[in-house]
């Protein structure tokens, strides 16, 4: 039997247009029509159609809260064994897509994550959209250690075996810890570019929380997930690398301001990964160093 999917969207209510032009690309897919949900992050919701469920916040939860809001509204419908998250100014513009992906579901039944390629309306893809560190072919599917937030799928059993969305988290790195959890749960991650999602080309650093949260939420992804002896060599690796990438001064100080703020606050819990899923993810080509 074929896995039965659900889409969840997160929006802001600032993109009305791009909202309903991607859940008119959902509603295009060959196949069986998908339970959609749409949750208003601190917003309102307008009408999207009796085919939507519209959930409203009253505060902003950020993508990690957001997102279980959402989860949580799709699995009380109880007809949805794979969540697809979607970002709302995204668009799926293969009507195939939705086929492709329960196809490589039914294939792979220990792939519990699958990320989408994101490109532009040019077919282009940023380095950072490709989740391996040799970035130079977007097109190159296969086993990866992280996900694309923007368009990517997830079976239930991975949030019942590893748990779900860290709320703490609000924004930045969310779908490396969720990875690194499902990894060390014994499922794999598949990123497959044949599965598009089309998307204007960003920067992370649009975001005025970008680099506060980027330091933060790392630290915190260390203290969580590595064995102790890893802890210092990950966030001594990415010290040197953001001052290499040279941010501008303002940015640097938000960054060091997060990085303390994750060394000295909760992280949540404490779950550090086997030493035989950090050799998995070095033989995947990331060690959890880097």
């Amino acid at each position: 039997m074929s896995d039965r999917l659900g889409v969840a969207v997160l929006t802001m209510g600032n993109r009305p247009a791009e909202l309903t032009a991607l859940l008119d690309s959902v509603r295009a897919q060959h196949g069986d029509a998908v339970p959609i949900v749409v949750v208003g992050n601190g917003s309102p919701v307008p009408d999207l159609g009796p085919d939507v469920l519209t959930v409203e916040l009253e505060e902003n939860t950020g993508i990690s809260g957001g997102r279980n809001v959402a989860w949580h509204a799709l699995r009380e419908r109880g007809d949805a064994d794979v969540v697809v998250d979607l970002d709302d100014d995204g668009l799926v513009p293969d009507p195939d897509t939705f086929q492709r992906l329960r196809k490589i579901l039914n294939d792979e039944p220990r792939c519990g994550i699958v990320s989408f390629r994101v490109a532009d309306e040019t077919g282009f893809t940023q380095r950072r959209h490709v989740p391996r560190l040799r970035a130079k072919d977007p097109m190159r599917p296969g086993e990866v250690t992280t996900f694309l937030g923007g368009g990517h799928a997830i079976r239930a059993a991975v949030f019942e075996q590893a748990g779900e969305w860290p709320d703490e988290f609000f924004y930045a790195h969310e779908e490396t810890d969720l990875a690194w959890r499902a990894l060390d749960a014994g499922w794999s991650v598949r990123y497959e570019p044949a599965l598009l999602l089309q998307h204007p080309r960003t920067s992370p650093a649009r975001h005025a929380v970008y680099f506060r949260m980027t330091a933060r939420n790392r630290v915190w992804m260390a203290k969580r997930h590595l064995p102790a002896l890893l802890v210092p060599a990950y966030l001594g690796a990415w010290i040197l690398l953001t001052i290499a990438r040279r941010p501008p001064l303002a940015g640097l100080k938000a960054w060091a301001g997060g990085f303390a703020e994750g060394v000295r606050t909760p992280c949540g819990h404490r779950k550090p990964m086997r030493w035989s899923t950090v050799w998995r993810m070095t033989r995947l080509g990331r060690p959890p160093v880097i």
